[in-house]
């Protein structure tokens, strides 16, 4: 990884629907030679995938919480099957330490919080801490 894919990556982490022209006069690259390095990345799978960022308040999700949970009797796949029919679990990632999950939620009202946290009680002990901002978003 040279200077220059890392300055790209970061052009296209901030704006990824940038045009090659800007992106090149930023890097300080021509377009087609911006674009080669691009499919170059994504052909070694660093880029993996293109995204977009959703703010969940405007859609009326206020309450963000991260739930860490422990599996209850070996229930694993229970617990993943479960999730699966939540749309508004941002990630659940498998982790180590004290907790088996850790997962990232958005609600409307604390009473949903509560309805979701009662809904994995058959598979998980939970632990639930709520966001109340985002210092990286800010910098």
């Amino acid at each position: 990884m040279d200077f220059i894919n890392e300055m790209i990556l970061k052009e296209l982490k901030e704006d990824s629907r940038i045009s090659m022209s800007e992106l090149g006069r930023r890097v300080h690259l021509s377009a087609p030679a911006v674009r080669e390095r691009i499919r170059q990345l994504e052909e070694q799978n660093v880029i993996k995938r293109y995204t977009l960022d959703i703010n969940k308040k405007a859609l009326g999700y206020p309450i963000d919480a991260i739930v860490e949970a422990t599996i209850k009797n070996n229930r694993y796949a229970d617990f993943k099957e479960h999730l699966k029919v939540y749309t508004n679990i941002d990630f659940c990632y498998r982790i180590s330490g004290e907790s088996c999950f850790l997962l990232k939620g958005h609600f409307q009202s604390f009473p949903d919080v509560e309805q979701f946290i009662d809904a994995l009680q058959p598979y998980a002990h939970t632990k639930t801490n709520f966001i109340f901002s985002d210092i990286c978003e800010d910098v």
